[in-house]
């Protein structure tokens, strides 16, 4: 009789377990229906043509691939050098050169300067994600060998609200950066300016009155005279005679910096006059 009572109790446990199986497949299943997508796979979307795996650089990337257009929005995208631990060494963004208004491939291609931390770290391309969702953020990276360049000091110079609480316009004030060393180094010094301040030099007071994405056009020194020539953006939207001063003074001063300068001559797409007016 024992065993009797032992077989319908196995029996019934087992219809037990047998029946919330079968009840909880559909819960399952809903669950895998709801659940969101897998994302895609990024092999498919990024082509990087520079740099390769495991290259090796003392601190100059030329970035160059090509990316589906919905990698972009507006056109632009964050890259980011990093560090063997993953702390970012220095960031910028990726542009189209053709138009980013499509799901075809369309270029891209960035030179960049970067101080190596370590022996090694990565490159990594994200995508621009105006959602915010973090689920739809897309990451491509590449492992590289750093070698450790020579460097140098240069002084970038901004407007400073602490010393100079009254905001005087020409007064600027330098900040100095560490840079790989080079030949051309007032070109070197006016892309630190052009960068604008560090968030730990923001914090200090130190502020810009320039444009963001200016570009040097060209920067040539003749005779003690430097002539640089930036885009149309050193002077888009540049209202009153105050910023318009500040904009000169953190240029001139910027280059004023090497004896080998002592004027400078502003052009914007080759123009020089009527720029910069205020």
């Amino acid at each position: 009789m024992k065993n009797k009572n032992k077989i319908i109790i196995l029996i019934v446990v087992v219809l037990i377990i047998g029946a919330l199986y079968f009840l909880y497949q559909p819960i399952k299943n809903q669950k895998e229906r709801l659940s969101p997508t897998q994302k895609p796979n990024v092999e498919e979307i990024v082509r990087l043509f520079s740099p390769q795996p495991y290259d090796l650089t003392s601190g100059h990337l030329t970035i160059k691939g090509e990316v589906r257009g919905n990698w972009f929005f507006e056109g632009s995208a964050p890259y980011y050098i990093v560090s063997a631990e993953f702390s970012t060494i220095a960031s910028g963004i990726i542009h189209a050169q053709e138009d980013w208004m499509t799901d075809d491939f369309v270029p891209f291609v960035e030179e960049i300067d970067f101080i190596p931390q370590g022996e090694k770290g990565y490159l990594v391309l994200k995508n621009d994600n105006p959602s915010g969702m973090a689920e739809k953020d897309l990451y491509y990276s590449v492992p590289l060998k750093f070698q450790q360049p020579q460097t140098m000091t240069v002084k970038a110079f901004f407007n400073n609200n602490q010393f100079d609480p009254e905001y005087s316009c020409t007064a600027v004030f330098p900040v100095e950066r560490k840079i790989v060393k080079t030949s051309a180094v007032a070109r070197a010094a006016l892309e630190e300016l052009l960068k604008g301040p560090t968030d730990e030099e923001k914090e200090e007071g130190f502020f810009t009155s320039i444009n963001p994405d200016v570009k040097i056009q060209s920067l040539k020194i003749e005779n003690g005279t430097a002539y640089v020539d930036f885009n149309e953006q050193l002077e888009f939207q540049v209202g009153g005679s105050c910023r318009v001063s500040a904009i000169r003074a953190q240029i001139t001063e910027t280059l004023k910096q090497f004896p080998s300068i002592n004027n400078i001559i502003i052009s914007i797409n080759g123009r020089t006059e009527d720029i910069l007016q205020p």
